[in-house]
């Protein structure tokens, strides 16, 4: 039977949503009668067996946060504005990842540090130092991590952009004779670690770096800047693998970016299919992070939304987020159209 998804009150004429409580007749989108509410009410109540509770039986106005852990909407039911709330599927959680708890934006200290220029001033001379690395070394090994925390219930990345031109990840690659997981932490620290006061305000806990899931590596087939998400089958010699680690931020940590850089927090969103600003690599990553089920944790460490089906207790996700820039960018004063780190600098290869 086909149920309308809007209702018409015939006393003021403004459009409900179905389901209200105290509803006239259903109408279709010409305003033709359906059916009459009563009727309708009551086929209801025979099909599930009992009359649904109204949004007072449901404890709406108690202001507590109630979370549908078990259905896949994103609706909770802080948010439903219907009287017959969605009929629950069964459990969808087989074989499931660990939940990944983010913390707000506003838990993280920025601040900035003296300039680390580039190594190398075009694209050509980064790939000709690649290839002395590997007549020396062998394959070039580099490591980038994906830091989330969320704003506004919704996920956030933490990446650098670089002179207003591009977008990369913290990391670089790693020395020759290095570890990888104790090489890669020293090239966070060389990127994100707070200097004088700054560090000194930090504990020795949160200074730590908790190197997550490997969630991608790319492959460069050739002293090109053209990377795969795959090794392909004719190549034996691949120059260089990027591996992308998922970076688990402790409750709060103090971050500081160069001062010839900006630190943005880019939401998931605006990451997704835009390969044209962010390049494929970057935008890959709401696809990487899909697997993980996210708790949001506020700043008194309470859990007020979790996906699927989480909200702030009006029901409401806040503000639209969008881009922030949280440190660094001194000196740049004029912004220019930025391009992903694929397309201008060949996928952010050092």
């Amino acid at each position: 039977m086909f149920y309308p998804s809007r209702v018409i009150d015939i006393n003021d004429g403004k459009p409900k949503w179905a389901g209200l409580d105290n509803q006239s007749d259903l109408l279709d989108d010409e305003g033709n009668i359906i059916k009459k509410w009563e009727q309708h009410k009551e086929e209801r109540k025979e099909e599930h067996g009992k009359e649904s509770p109204t949004r007072e039986e449901k404890g709406r106005g108690e202001g507590s946060l109630r979370i549908r852990n078990t259905t896949m909407s994103t609706i909770t039911t802080t948010a439903l504005q219907s009287s017959y709330p969605p009929i629950e599927p069964k459990s969808f959680n087989a074989n499931q990842p660990r939940s990944i708890r983010l913390y707000p934006l506003s838990n993280y200290t920025f601040g900035t540090k003296e300039t680390q220029p580039e190594e190398d001033p075009s694209v050509l001379a980064r790939l000709k130092r690649l290839e002395e690395h590997y007549d020396q070394h062998g394959m070039r090994r580099t490591c980038e991590g994906i830091l989330v925390c969320h704003e506004h219930n919704h996920p956030h990345v933490l990446m650098l952009q670089i002179a207003n031109a591009f977008f990369k990840l913290p990391g670089d690659y790693l020395p020759a004779d290095a570890d990888e997981i104790e090489g890669f932490k020293v090239r966070l620290n060389e990127r994100l670690a707070p200097t004088g006061s700054l560090a000194e305000s930090q504990s020795s806990h949160s200074s730590d770096w908790d190197i997550g899931d490997t969630l991608a590596q790319w492959w460069r087939p050739n002293f090109e800047t053209f990377m795969y998400p795959f090794l392909p089958g004719h190549v034996t010699r691949p120059k260089e693998c990027k591996k992308l680690y998922l970076i688990n931020l402790p409750k709060k940590k103090i971050l500081s970016v160069p001062k010839n850089m900006k630190l943005l927090a880019v939401p998931l969103f605006e990451l997704y299919d835009n390969t044209a600003r962010y390049g494929p690599q970057l935008s890959a990553i709401p696809h990487l992070l899909s697997k993980y089920r996210f708790e949001f944790v506020d700043e008194e460490d309470r859990i007020v939304a979790i996906t699927p089906g989480g909200s702030t207790e009006d029901g409401t996700n806040g503000d639209i987020p969008k881009t922030k820039i949280l440190a660094g960018g001194e000196g740049i004063v004029k912004e220019e159209e930025t391009k992903g780190a694929d397309e201008v600098m060949g996928n952010g290869t050092s």
